[in-house]
This record gives structure tokens, C-alpha cells and sequence, in this order.
């Protein structure tokens, strides 16, 4: 909330609502004329969303991904520039605890991982299709796991017999596929994580927004993301460094030659939770805050 600098008669997105702890935090500091919106992909999130909107007149919700940030800002008749945009990426709470999303490996429920439940393919529906080679490049790009090799082979194995269907059967397998085991943690959560980044195509999205983010923000808007693994980090890191720079130059031009000016300037450094707060909510233990302000 420091971050964002909430003025209040600014607008406001809230790109991932969730059960909706960020928005209430960021009407609580609006005036009446003040706006927020929330996105969500998540049919249960929009349901939250709703009830808050009934409540709060200030507040929409609009049932759709961040990486549609300019058609839902269109569909909703925001002319006007934001003041500011949050993110806070990756998979909710809710889903998470709740065993027949397919999220989690801690309680067997049906492998689905779909942030929209009502559209594309489930995890179940990917595993069984996927060759080989595209699961394991999954794997290795997207959880950054050294045995994908070993696991991808061992998901083909496995669906030639029975089908893969639950959370149980892939982190069982994963656990017998997976030689040595990192320290305290289960030696499935990399491959979930894959898998639902596949499945959700979370880091395009993520890219597809920061595309049209700076376009869509006032001077002086702040765009402040919460980011849970290194791969959503890195992009939100490479692009702000990338807006702080303006244009790259061709070939031959000298910097000095022409007024280079970039979209965004970086507000700190990056914000990662107090000792205190993992105490209180473990899962925020990997969270990493990175803000940024559109400059003129």
C-alpha cells in the first residue's frame, strides 16, 4: 500500500482480486471519487468480487486475465490514465486449499490447475497428450527442475498404463521419480509449478500486461508486483530496467547524439517480506516486491 502511493480520487487496478485483501486495503485509502478495479480469472474470485461491488460503489469486477489489461480497461469506459496497478502473480490461497482445484499435492483432488476452470485444457488433459521432450522442457524452463528429464519419462511410462488424474498419482510419481531430495521440500513442488505454469500460461500473461502497462499509466503511476519464483521476477525486473532506459539506439548512434528518456524509474529496491511476516503467513516467505513510477 506504501508503494502504491493511493491518492484518493486516483483509479485503481487490482489485477489479480483474489478474495479481494488487496482491494479492500486499496478502498480503505480512496476518497468517493476515487476507483478501483479488480480482474480475475477465477469464476469463485469473481463471485467475491461481485458481493464487494454491491457493497462499494467505487469498486468493479470484471471477469478476465491481467495480460487483457487494455480490453478490460475498454470494456469498462476507463478513458482516463491509472494511477496505479498491482499484481501480486501466481496461485491464491483459496485455490490452493481447496483439493478439487488441483493445485496442490498435499490433498488428492482431480488434476485440473486451471486458474478459469471454464476454459482450455486441464493439467490431466495436458499430461496425457504432451510428447516426452515438451514435458520435460516444461519442467526445466518453467520449474527450473534438474530431473525433468527423469520425470517427463516417467509420466509417459506411467499413461501408457493408467491415466494420470489426480494430484496424488503425479506427486507419487515424481517422488519415485526424483533420485535425491531437496531439504524440506516436497520433490514434487517444482513440477506442480510447471506444470501450472503451462497449463495457465502464466508467464506470457504476465509479459502481455507489462506490454501494456506503461501506456495505460498517469505520470507519477505506480506499478508495484509481487512476484513468488525467479522466473516472474526476472521478467518484472528485466522489463523495468528495460522501461528505465528508453529506446534502444541503432547501431552507430552515440547516447549523447539524441535525448534518450525512459518510461519507468524503479522506487527502491526490491521488497521481500520481515521475519515477522513469514511467522505470520509462511507462504509469503518467497515473495519479492518490485515497484516502479511512469515518468513524463
Amino acid at each position: 500500500m506504501s508503494a502504491l502511493l493511493v491518492q484518493s480520487d486516483g483509479i485503481y487496478v487490482d489485477g489479480t482480486f483474489g478474495r479481494g485483501g488487496h482491494s479492500r486495503a486499496i478502498l480503505a485509502r480512496l476518497g468517493a471519487a476515487g476507483r478501483l478495479l479488480g480482474f480475475d480469472r477465477d469464476p469463485e474470485a469473481v463471485a467475491v468480487g461481485q458481493a464487494l461491488s454491491a457493497e462499494d460503489g467505487r469498486f468493479s469486477i470484471h471477469r478476465g486475465s491481467f495480460a487483457d489489461i487494455g480490453r478490460l480497461l475498454d470494456e469498462a469506459g476507463i478513458e482516463a490514465r491509472l494511477n496505479g496497478v498491482l499484481l501480486d502473480l501466481g496461485v491464491s490461497s483459496p485455490q490452493l486449499d481447496t483439493p478439487e482445484r488441483g493445485f496442490s499435492f498435499m490433498a488428492d483432488g482431480p488434476l485440473d490447475m486451471r486458474m478459469d476452470p471454464d476454459s482450455g485444457e486441464s493439467a490431466a488433459q495436458w499430461l496425457a497428450c504432451a510428447e516426452q521432450h515438451e514435458i520435460a522442457t516444461v519442467l526445466r524452463e518453467f520449474g527450473e527442475e534438474r530431473f525433468a528429464n527423469r520425470i517427463a519419462r516417467a509420466i509417459v511410462e506411467t499413461r501408457a498404463q493408467t491415466p494420470i488424474r489426480t494430484t496424488a498419482q503425479l506427486a507419487e510419481l515424481v517422488a519415485r521419480a526424483v533420485p535425491r531430495r531437496e531439504p524440506g521440500k516436497h520433490p514434487a513442488t517444482r513440477t506442480f509449478q510447471a506444470v501450472r505454469i503451462q497449463v495457465n500460461g502464466e508467464l506470457e500473461a504476465l509479459r502481455r500486461c507489462l506490454d501494456q502497462v506503461c501506456d495505460r499509466l498517469a505520470i507519477g503511476g505506480r506499478l508495484a508486483v509481487i512476484s513468488f519464483h525467479s522466473l516472474e521476477d526476472r521478467l518484472v525486473k528485466r522489463f523495468i530496467r528495460r522501461e528505465s532506459k528508453g529506446p534502444e539506439l541503432p547501431k552507430g548512434v552515440p547516447a549523447r547524439a539524441v535525448e534518450v528518456q525512459g518510461r519507468l524509474r524503479p522506487i527502491g529496491k526490491s521488497v521481500r517480506p520481515s521475519a515477522d511476516e513469514e511467522a505470520q503467513n509462511p507462504r509469503a516467505r518467497s515473495a519479492i516486491l518490485r515497484v516502479a513510477e511512469r515518468l513524463p
